[in-house]
């Protein structure tokens, strides 16, 4: 499968392989300590794959208002990097057969959608999907387009002016970024149809996926064990705010985890390890093109075609681009307190992850990650608009 795999790497754009000489770890503390300077970041923790391998760890700054130092164990809240965690996870089950990504989810469900009852995440809350009931596009929706953001669903319902979940466009059409789709897809794996093989838990799923990676130190959902080590965070007004407590799995966006693990994973996935050579293909090609100024506002409309970027892409759970480096992927992660960000190159096989608790670390993330990598064409423009660069 591994030789396959590379087979199809092989048929992305030639590029001069490590071009770029990754600088050392002093360098990067360096380069760290200014961008905490010049944001006033409190916390921050960078990972360096190369050539499919953990390379570099390191925490930096405190983890929580008494100054108690963040370190490589540290837990720190995923944000929405568990959609990338979340799509990989989907990909196993395709390579199983237990899913088809292509298949309408009507199919993988015993009654239809609108029928179910309250919001399985949360339960006091009216049920979403019985919103649908007029609006028989949802059959048309796919687990694709749950994890390329093509749904037609807010972010997620409850953010909607009078908290209904509607389909704004024809599914699968165009890129918006949706929580909510890839909740539906969660739901769909947990309440589906057990004769073909669904009906399963997403957390013990990705758990024994971090018990194989060597993970331990990262759940979709809080362990009690966290405590003695964990991460609050700062706004963006350098105030201290709580780690919540995550009770639930959520697809969307509910993981703990430790720069030193999420490494690991980053490194298993740009390897390819864990998944078929197609199911590895599928998640980092592009599948629906993106041509949006920007990631946000929802539903904002598609530059004229001169203007957009011909390589920004869904994949399956990441962005995908092609830039001096070659073809790449990318995913960010963020809250009122949180600043994530995993990119990854793929003719190399090096990546950058970075974790922050304090969201002013953000406007520094482009110089870092093209301090470390060099000129890679991330989109970080399209990922975080005017601000892009600017630390």
């Amino acid at each position: 499968m591994r030789a396959l795999f590379l087979a199809v790497l092989a048929l992305l754009p030639a590029v001069e392989l490590f071009a770029h000489a990754l600088p050392n770890g002093p360098a990067i503390d360096s380069e760290v300590e200014h961008l905490m300077t010049v944001t006033k970041a409190k916390g921050i923790a960078v990972a360096v794959i190369d050539h499919g391998k953990v390379g570099y760890v390191r925490a930096y700054g405190v983890r929580n208002a008494s100054g108690r130092p963040l370190t490589e164990d540290t837990v720190m809240y995923g944000a929405s990097l568990t959609k990338t965690v979340f799509a990989y996870t989907t990909l196993q089950l395709v390579d199983k057969g237990v899913l088809n990504l292509d298949k309408p989810i009507r199919d993988d469900l015993d009654r239809p959608l609108p029928s179910y009852g309250p919001d399985p995440v949360f339960p006091d809350k009216h049920g979403p999907y019985k919103d649908l009931a007029d609006d028989p596009r949802w059959e048309k929706i796919t687990p694709r387009m749950c994890l390329t953001h093509s749904t037609g669903f807010n972010n997620f319902w409850f953010i909607e002016p009078d908290q209904k979940l509607r389909i704004h466009f024809e599914p699968g059409t165009r890129f918006s970024y949706s929580g909510e789709g890839l909740i539906l897809l969660q739901f769909v794996i947990e309440h589906g149809r057990k004769a073909q093989g669904l009906g399963l838990d997403v957390g013990d799923l990705t758990r024994a996926i971090f018990e194989r990676v060597g993970m331990n130190r990262t759940s979709l959902v809080w362990r009690n064990d966290f405590a003695s080590n964990l991460a609050d965070g700062w706004n963006d007004k350098g105030q201290p705010q709580e780690h919540d407590q995550r009770s639930k799995v959520r697809a969307a966006g509910s993981m703990d985890t430790t720069i030193a693990d999420l490494a690991k994973f980053a490194a298993a996935l740009v390897r390819g390890e864990g998944l078929s050579a197609g199911a590895r293909f599928e998640m980092t090609r592009p599948q629906l093109h993106i041509g949006t100024a920007h990631q946000f506002p929802p539903f904002a409309p598609d530059l004229p075609s001169s203007e957009q970027r011909k390589d920004l892409s869904a994949g399956l759970g990441v962005v995908v681009f092609d830039g001096p480096q070659g073809h790449g992927f990318y995913k960010g992660g963020h809250d009122g307190q949180t600043a994530n960000t995993m990119v990854c190159l793929e003719s190399s096989q090096r990546c950058v992850v970075i974790l922050s608790n304090d969201v002013r670390s953000e406007a520094g993330f482009p110089d870092l990650v093209r301090f470390i990598l060099g000129d890679t064409g991330i989109p970080y423009d399209w990922e975080y608009g005017d601000h892009a660069g600017k630390s």
